[in-house]
């Protein structure tokens, strides 16, 4: 499959999802002359740790998308029991210590050599943009401790859910510029309450 093929399909989802933009999520060329790299932010998820918080990230798309998915990559420091981050802050199916997403969707087309997911989970052409960054923005919403790449955060995720939840949600206000939360701010319901 040629660049040109490759170009002409971002150039179709670059428009679909300007035109109709999943709520909570912008993605896009930061220079139209490039079309094989992206800017994303995610919103943080309403009623989760991360509510408030917007993360930026990039992906990087081969020239022979969409046979082959793009690579996706967090350029913020996150907390997560399903990832990585750039200060070795930690989501799902990983984000490895650069940001590096690593998620079912984002895999290469065929079965998994360790067998753990299905070859349905998997990157396939039919794949879009729009349900990469939904994938990634649930799997930020809703830990998988069963699947952890932070041992850290799942730990605390288990044993310790409101110094998690303070923790992210701090996090998730330092990435808008926002001050920390002190302790004496309220947690209800395992999320924070400002007042």
């Amino acid at each position: 499959m040629s660049a040109a093929i490759a170009l002409r399909r971002l150039m179709t989802e670059y428009k679909e999802i300007t035109k109709n933009p999943p709520e909570g999520i912008w993605a896009g060329p930061p220079d139209e002359d490039n079309m094989f790299e992206w800017e994303c932010y995610i919103n943080g998820s309403p009623g989760t740790p991360l509510e408030g918080g917007v993360f930026p990230a990039t992906l990087k798309f081969p020239k022979d998308y969409p046979l082959s998915p793009p690579s996706m990559k967090f350029t913020c420091e996150m907390f997560h029991p399903n990832s990585m981050f750039p200060s070795g802050l930690s989501t799902d199916k990983a984000v490895y210590q650069d940001g590096t997403v690593c998620i079912s969707i984002l895999h290469s087309p065929g079965d998994d050599p360790n067998m753990y997911e299905s070859s349905s989970e998997r990157w396939s052409p039919v794949q879009s943009v729009e349900k990469i960054l939904l994938s990634v923005m649930s799997m930020l919403a809703e830990p998988n401790d069963e699947s952890g790449a932070n041992i850290d955060a799942c730990k605390m995720w288990r044993d310790d859910r409101t110094g998690y939840n303070r923790k992210v949600r701090n996090l998730a206000r330092e990435v808008v510029g926002l001050p920390a939360l002190q302790d004496s701010e309220e947690e209800l319901g395992g999320n924070t309450k400002l007042r």
